[in-house]
């Protein structure tokens, strides 16, 4: 496996969801076969769904396999010291087609005591939105496990959450304990803690193709929410070919660029970078080699690489981790 790293790209892993539909394919040209794909995971060290490299010298090596090989060199110093040989972070683009579940992520602690698990703080970033298309995302007054569990038991828990109404570009940063739903007609980039550990609070009395209802975690879920209301929404500037930044949480940093022409990029090696193209085309420069992506498409920048250019007419999301 002697090489010289890259930016790499690598294939999508994707999920049906009975929430899914097909706009990954329309919109973000995924090469998804089943009209319920809900979930394209772009960069995954989750156990049993590992990124493949799609591209380059290491074409056909997983994520894990190359940090293996490559720490520092591709997570970074900082990193490393950190979290070791553990990707600490999911990247993923989701359609919702229908009301995904109402849920709720534990944080660390709580993740670790009962699965083994990171926590799962998260950031949306809303990349389509179908009229009146809503997300909710906490409470709308402060409140406690009584008052939830009475009014979950009535099918009236709709009644203290908040819902917001969203457009494309809008972003919410949601600490773990934040009850949440994503709504029907979005299509959201998602940047999330290495976990996949999620309990449904409630399901809308949903049944699957098999008329089963879906596994709700009520009890699980109970001293996992933060029962205080929660301001999510981020507001961000959008200053042509800067990093503007949206989110700076200890699990990650997200910035927007508003590409247009070209932009130097310096890095230090402390942490590996991704960029999500949300809007437009791009390219990136290094070592006098050309990269092209379009929307859609997740690179990861390995902590080696440090100097580049960014290149094109694109809207980019840029992370890493502080």
């Amino acid at each position: 496996m002697q090489t010289n790293l890259y930016p790499l790209q690598f294939e999508p892993i994707l999920k049906e969801r009975i929430w899914g539909g097909e706009k990954l394919k329309a919109i973000l040209n995924k090469p998804i076969v089943s009209p319920i794909t809900g979930e394209s995971w772009e960069l995954s060290a989750v156990e049993g769904d590992c990124s493949i490299v799609a591209n380059g010298d290491l074409k056909g090596r997983n994520l894990i396999e190359i940090i293996e090989k490559y720490p520092e060199e591709v997570v970074g110093k900082k990193v490393f010291e950190k979290f070791g040989k553990q990707f600490p972070l999911l990247f993923k683009f989701l359609d919702a087609r229908e009301d995904l579940s109402i849920q709720v992520h534990p944080n660390d602690a709580l993740a670790q005591k009962r699965h083994n698990s990171f926590g799962k703080t998260e950031m949306w970033y809303v990349m389509q939105a179908d009229p009146e298309s809503k997300l909710i995302v906490g409470f709308k007054k402060d409140s406690n496990a009584k008052e939830y569990l009475d009014l979950l038991g009535k099918n009236e828990l709709l009644s203290i959450l908040d819902t917001k109404k969203v457009q494309k570009g809008d972003v919410f940063f949601l600490e773990t304990g934040t009850v949440h739903a994503i709504g029907a007609g979005l299509v959201i980039a998602e940047i999330q803690q290495t976990s996949d550990i999620t309990y449904r609070l409630f399901d809308f009395n949903r049944k699957d193709a098999q008329g089963n209802a879906r596994e709700l975690h009520v009890d699980l879920a109970l001293d996992a929410i933060n029962y205080q209301k929660v301001e999510t929404q981020q507001h961000y500037s959008k200053i042509e070919n800067q990093s503007n930044l949206m989110v700076d949480c200890p699990y990650f940093t997200t910035n927007f660029i508003p590409l247009l022409g070209e932009v130097p990029v310096t890095k230090n090696g402390a942490s590996f970078t991704v960029y999500m193209v949300v809007e437009g085309g791009c390219s990136v420069i290094i070592h006098g080699k050309e990269y092209t992506y379009k929307t859609g498409d997740t690179v990861l920048m390995p902590a080696a690489l440090q100097t580049f250019t960014l290149s094109g007419n694109a809207s980019l999301l840029e992370i890493y981790i502080s």
